[in-house]
């Protein structure tokens, strides 16, 4: 999703777009979804136009975004996620958005089946 946000805005709903855009909110990104992206990269599945380690952290800060650690806490919430989705990122970040009160911009039609707040973007 916040891939999107950088090269095909066009995949993310008007309300997406207007939030990323206003710039007045507190956004983050996930060390998670850093750790996709890297693993992406490295099996060859993402060509970014430059390294992983530089292109991320600067598209952050170009955007004004925070970084959301991974803590213990979010880890170990996973466990106690119903099965509805398989993927392993994608679960810790449901249990971040839990753990920390936040809302989730995606287009995954997965995460509408946990309690965590939604802004649909696909």
């Amino acid at each position: 999703m916040w891939l999107w946000s950088l090269t095909a805005s066009d995949r993310i709903r008007r309300e997406g777009r207007e939030l990323l855009a206003r710039g007045t909110e507190e956004l983050y990104l996930s060390a998670a979804s850093s750790w996709e992206i890297g693993i992406k990269v490295a099996l060859g599945k993402l060509t970014l136009p430059e390294p992983v380690a530089s292109y991320v952290p600067k598209r952050m800060s170009a955007q004004a975004i925070r970084p959301l650690p991974i803590t213990h806490g979010h880890a170990l919430a996973v466990v106690g996620l119903p099965q509805y989705h398989n993927d392993p990122f994608d679960r810790l970040l449901i249990a971040q958005a839990q753990a920390e009160g936040m809302t989730i911009l995606t287009a995954d039609r997965a995460f509408r089946q946990y309690a965590v707040e939604l802004i649909w973007c696909g």
